[in-house]
């Protein structure tokens, strides 16, 4: 794998920029959250992973998403605490998630799925929140029943399966990521990034990327982080 200074990644960017139109590594045109810009970069750059290889003390990581998209960029995976009690096995799957997908295709019918894309302005249809306590230190993940969309038939009947299982009260033990273990986890996985925006076709069933922007991220600001949570 060839090694590049800053400056010489820089260039190549550019120099696949000015080729136009290139045809994404990934036949998933129907799937919007699938890390084809950036795989599809790196196979331009000769690269084989998203650490991009500049040779100083400091990973650079190499993140892509389509100019017209609401999708979101993943910083990083980290469960919530307290570690001790795996809560999403043990406890939002189980006794808050509904029925997966692919239960009974891919999955037993007994699968459950839990995914809840939260903020912290306001509660979202089936009652959770994000609150950052600053005072406790911790990031909060939050259920009030009260806040949930009952006039929706799906998360009614989600909710009445909810209070069958575990009641309608808080969540006990009550989720949440200690802001301390946050500015670790994420500062050291994203100090650096080349952040790659592309736009995109589909010609007879296949996309095709255009790079049309590079951004150079590096010294993340944590203090900068958590009013973004808040807004």
């Amino acid at each position: 794998m060839k090694l590049y200074t800053k400056d010489e990644l820089i260039e190549a960017i550019r120099k696949v920029s000015a080729k136009g139109w290139l045809r994404s590594v990934k036949n998933t045109i129907n799937t919007r959250n699938d890390g084809a810009v950036g795989n599809t970069l790196e196979v331009q750059l000769g690269l084989k992973e998203n650490n991009l290889p500049i040779p100083n003390m400091r990973e650079w990581e190499l993140k892509g998403q389509r100019l017209h998209t609401s999708s979101l960029v993943t910083l990083k995976h980290i469960e919530p605490s307290p570690k001790g009690a795996n809560i999403v096995a043990t406890i939002l799957s189980p006794l808050y998630g509904w029925k997966h997908k692919e239960a009974e295709r891919k999955y037993p019918d007994t699968e459950m799925s839990f995914r809840s894309t939260t903020s912290a302005i306001s509660y979202i249809n089936r009652g959770f929140r994000l609150i950052l306590d600053r005072q406790k230190g911790k990031l909060r993940f939050v259920f009030d029943a009260s806040q949930a969309d009952s006039t929706d038939k799906e998360i009614s009947s989600w909710l009445e399966s909810v209070k069958q299982r575990v009641g309608l009260g808080p969540l006990n033990p009550e989720p949440y990521w200690g802001l301390d273990d946050l500015r670790y986890e994420i500062g050291a996985k994203i100090k650096n990034c080349f952040y790659v925006v592309a736009d995109t076709k589909v010609e007879q069933g296949h996309e095709f990327f255009k790079y049309v922007k590079l951004l150079v991220l590096s010294d993340f600001s944590f203090d900068g982080f958590l009013p973004c949570i808040e807004e």
